[in-house]
């Protein structure tokens, strides 16, 4: 489900801004972007935010300033022996008497690089108020969105159950054209000495293969429990998800056995329709 959330924070050492995004995915999939000092608290990050949100694409931005310097600069001393090495051999190759200075080492990236001397515990304790405000607002935003994809679901659904009871008003215009087409066929094949028992016989077996009653009830069934399962507390993503798929059986089968191109064209739709929904599942835990 879609969100967003934004907030800063400044004080006297520090100023953040920090940016929660989410987009529609059927997975939990987290993109946490972090300064390099604050790196050591992705874990963290993540674990906060796994355990409040269970699906969607969501990106997690923050930028840190600090207005104290709270770093010191140190030596790399294993990469300046490797570089004094590599200068070496490059000397030996080149047949040059000229030593590499020091002004040659310090612009060397990684000779110098700055350490923050802020402990875990002290970081975390600047980003989680940010984190909890933002998210506060963030989790605002995807509930009204949540709110606007349910009353979606409710009216595509609605406009199902409209069209299956078109479909059932249909009903009584299948068993005459069964009746009337079996009627025809018989007296083309037998003309004015058909047995009429005969005729009786096979409407009833037709009948029963193109009755849709069962159809429709199970169809009215699988439209209330989705009914009940939006807007109902928890996910419900996979229950919504495996309803649609039920009905969509139930309307295959219909249109498996229709004789009218009414029907037909019913089918279509509410295939149409369930297919709406599935895409507004996917913005449903």
């Amino acid at each position: 489900m879609t969100g967003f959330g934004h907030g800063e924070h400044r004080d006297s050492r520090v100023q953040m801004v920090l940016e929660i995004r989410s987009y529609n995915n059927r997975f939990l999939e987290m993109a946490v972007n972090l300064p390099y000092s604050l790196k050591q608290l992705e874990p963290r990050v993540r674990e906060f935010l796994s355990a409040r949100i269970q699906r969607g694409k969501v990106e997690f931005y923050l930028s840190l300033v600090e207005l104290e310097d709270s770093s010191e600069v140190v030596v790399d001393h294993e990469r300046v022996r490797t570089y004094l090495a590599a200068l070496e051999e490059l000397r030996t190759l080149a047949r040059s008497r000229e030593r590499p200075t020091l002004a040659d080492l310090i612009g060397l990236d990684g000779v110098l690089k700055s350490v923050s001397r802020k402990d875990p515990e002290a970081l975390w304790a600047l980003v989680e108020p940010l984190l909890a405000r933002v998210f506060a607002d963030f989790e605002t935003t995807r509930r009204s969105e949540g709110k606007k994809t349910e009353a979606d679901i409710r009216r595509i659904a609605a406009d199902v159950a409209e069209k299956m009871s078109a479909i059932e008003a249909r009903v009584p215009q299948i068993e005459t054209r069964i009746k009337t087409t079996l009627r025809e066929r018989f007296h083309e094949l037998l003309g004015d000495g058909v047995d009429e028992s005969r005729i009786m016989a096979e409407t009833a077996v037709q009948l029963m293969r193109g009755d849709i009653n069962e159809e429709l009830q199970r169809t009215r069934g699988h439209l209330e429990h989705l009914r009940e399962a939006v807007g109902a507390p928890g996910p419900q993503g996979k229950r919504l998800d495996f309803i649609c798929q039920e009905i969509g059986r139930e309307i295959n089968t219909i249109g498996s056995k229709s004789m009218l191109m009414d029907i037909d064209q019913a089918v279509i739709s509410v295939k149409d329709s369930l297919e709406k929904i599935r895409e507004q599942i996917r913005n449903v835990e």
